[in-house]
């Protein structure tokens, strides 16, 4: 599926990503590795027990690349520029091995730039688990592409 241009995101639209993914402990392990953080609360099981959550936690980095994922289908595949920013980042509840996680858009401002050939798009993009619990919010700020003259 195609992301959007800039003109077909509008101000205030709410996007749920018909995409999902369960988190498995090879997801968090590789993640872990891939950038080096050896937090034992992502990876140390007897640690991990020791603490209030009882249990290994996702790494909240993944969670949210994860969210960010699942979101790229119905906004942005193929008609990114390029991620300007992501910012509020808020983890309100954790993510543990074998959660199931969707995403939710909203489109929350967008703009055209100074020359008028490109928008930035602001989305407030929400992840939840299975059980409809907020696990990662935050903005995503990207640079759209808008439609040339030849696609209209």
């Amino acid at each position: 599926m195609v992301g959007r241009y800039y003109e077909e995101f509008t101000e205030g639209e709410r996007i749920e990503h018909g995409k999902r993914r369960t988190v498995s402990e090879a997801d968090n392990q590789r993640f872990c590795d891939m950038t080096m953080n050896q937090q034992p609360l992502h990876l140390d099981r007897e640690f991990a027990a020791d603490t209030e959550f009882g249990e290994r936690l996702v790494n909240g980095l993944y969670t949210m690349s994860l969210a960010v994922g699942l979101t790229i289908p119905e906004t942005t595949d193929g008609t990114i520029v390029a991620n300007l920013s992501y910012d509020d980042v808020s983890h309100p509840a954790p993510v543990f091995h074998g959660d199931t996680i969707r995403a939710v858009s909203t489109v929350s401002k967008k703009r055209e730039t100074s020359d008028g050939e490109r928008g930035v798009v602001t989305m407030h993009v929400e992840a939840f688990n299975q059980d409809d619990d907020l696990v990662c919010s935050f903005d995503r700020t990207v640079l759209s592409l808008k439609r040339s003259e030849t696609e209209n």
